[in-house]
């Protein structure tokens, strides 16, 4: 009885304590979260911004927010402007709810189109006979005049391409959807979609032989990785400069 009196007053002590940086942090968090028009200064012209409100939550606990734009309606051909509207920003009130339509992030089709295929191009090289192809062979049972043959068909080799090209829009998606860019920003989310779609298909999986399960997972877990890096390192790169 005494031990769990002393429980529940260090829980309560714990609660009052961590209660005001909590309360500080969600001010600083709704202070500059929200999409708000600017000028921007280098052509006058009017323009959305948003700023990086977790960021300023993070770095604002032991002293000023460190305060960066995350995206903008100039984004991505001018993301490495400086961000010069940014005082500009932390000065205006953010857009309310339901005040104003705004565009949705646009996604670029050349970085997914480059990570879909890099994915099947090592996927070619993983069921190679020179890595798993002949163990991938004895666990799904084809002989090799049969493999010989089925590599040679045009609809295996597209349905693959078509799977990895459309988990690379959801990557993107991601990143449009939660205003993230980067490698890091691309790994993550791929990780998280990858482990969704195998959590909803987890009873097919789970019957699968155990090598072909460890093959196919080896190759999907880096094919996973290389699409999220290629298109979270290039979002916003490969695109042509708006005139």
């Amino acid at each position: 009885m005494l031990f769990l009196i002393w429980l529940v007053l260090c829980l309560v002590v714990l609660s009052l304590i961590s209660l005001p940086p909590a309360l500080w942090l969600r001010a600083i968090y709704r202070r500059y979260s929200g999409s708000r028009q600017v000028t921007c200064p280098e052509n006058q012209q009017p323009a959305v911004v948003s700023m990086d409100a977790r960021h300023a939550a993070a770095t604002g606990l032991h002293g000023l927010p460190d305060l960066r734009l995350c995206d903008c309606t100039r984004w991505p051909e001018r993301s490495q402007c400086g961000q010069p509207c940014l005082p500009q920003a932390a000065q205006s009130k953010p857009y309310t709810p339901g005040e104003v339509k705004l565009s949705t992030k646009q996604i670029y089709h050349l970085p997914i189109v480059l990570a879909a295929f890099a994915a099947w191009c090592l996927g070619a090289i993983w069921h190679a006979q020179y890595l798993f192809r002949t163990r991938w062979m004895h666990a799904v049972g084809l002989t090799h005049a049969q493999v010989s043959q089925i590599k040679w068909w045009y609809a295996p080799h597209l349905l693959t391409l078509a799977i990895w090209l459309l988990f690379a829009y959801g990557v993107a998606w991601l990143l449009a959807v939660c205003h993230r860019k980067g490698m890091l920003q691309g790994l993550l989310m791929s990780v998280l979609l990858c482990g969704a779609v195998a959590a909803a298909n987890w009873t097919g999986i789970a019957r699968l032989p155990h090598d072909l399960l460890v093959i196919e997972a080896g190759y999907i877990v880096l094919a996973t990785l290389i699409v999220g890096t290629i298109v979270g390192g290039l979002e916003g790169k490969l695109v042509l400069p708006s005139q």
